[in-house]
């Protein structure tokens, strides 16, 4: 479910992961911090940024993008510069890959399976029209 929140949560978010998120991702997440998105014939649930306003936004943002990233982790073939920003419910994530201090700009899908990445968009824009 996506709804609107407060800027400074994606700026607590960006304090938490030590880099900027790409311009056209934050846009998103701020008219909609959450919802889905369709990619090649396939809905991606997008994870939300956590919002602690109160009890109610907490349980619906508690699949955060940092909370998220985390679990993937277990895997042992995630790499550490990837966030994961989206899931399809069957173990792949849609990541954001990390450079310095910033994620990059293009977006890819990771693969549970075989740890690999594919490019499947120039910017997250590309993805969700905006």
């Amino acid at each position: 479910m996506a709804f609107n929140f407060d800027e400074k949560y994606l700026i607590e978010a960006e304090e938490l992961l030590k880099a900027k998120l790409p311009l056209e991702y934050k846009n998103t997440i701020l008219k909609n911090n959450g919802g889905e998105i369709e990619v090649d014939d396939e809905i991606w649930e997008l994870y939300p940024i956590f919002d602690k306003a109160d009890r109610k936004r907490i349980s619906r943002t508690c699949n955060h993008i940092i909370s998220e990233t985390k679990s993937c982790k277990e895997f042992g073939n995630f790499s550490s510069d990837y966030l994961a920003i989206a899931g399809n419910g069957c173990g792949d994530q849609m990541v954001l890959i990390k450079e310095t201090n910033s994620y990059l700009s293009a977006v890819h899908i990771w693969s549970h399976e075989t740890g690999s990445v594919l490019k499947v968009a120039d910017n997250f824009g590309e993805l969700t029209g905006l």
